[in-house]
């Protein structure tokens, strides 16, 4: 996603910023095919995150929860239901993975979805709630549940 590189160190240390929601709007997330682009900040304002989220189109149940740093870096994303991923050295990853940021590579390495972390891929809600805890979202968008089904 990104042209340039971040430093490993400084991407380990905006995933593990604490992370607030940037205005009290209502999301909602229930339409198939659907992407949203959710702001964040950091605790102190100075830096921005975006939350984004996508619903596939044909199967509702395909999921993609990203997050972001700086507009175009990626520092983690998970994709639920998709296709298998191909990591560069060949090693083929099946749904549901993880994406992390490596310097020099983005998100193009993957590994699967850590079960102790995301307690049930099976539930959409459940996974956005997880991921939001792991990638350090301390106040969350207000995104209504009764529409994300």
């Amino acid at each position: 996603m990104a042209t340039g590189n971040l430093a490993q160190h400084v991407a380990d240390g905006l995933f593990a910023m604490e992370k607030h929601r940037a205005d009290e709007r209502e999301y909602r997330f229930s339409v198939p095919g659907q992407k949203l682009f959710i702001e964040l900040a950091s605790e102190d304002g100075r830096e921005k995150f975006y939350l984004d989220l996508y619903r596939g189109k044909r199967n509702v149940f395909k999921v993609s929860l990203q997050n972001r740093a700086r507009q175009t870096f990626s520092l983690r994303r998970l994709d639920v239901n998709g296709r298998k991923h191909t990591n560069p050295n060949g090693q083929v990853v099946p749904t549901p993975h993880l994406h992390v940021y490596r310097e020099g590579f983005g998100t193009s390495w993957a590994e699967p979805a850590p079960l102790d972390i995301f307690s049930n891929l099976n539930d959409v809600w459940t996974t956005l709630q997880d991921f939001m805890r792991y990638c350090n979202i301390s106040k969350p968008p207000i995104i209504r549940r009764d529409l994300f089904t």
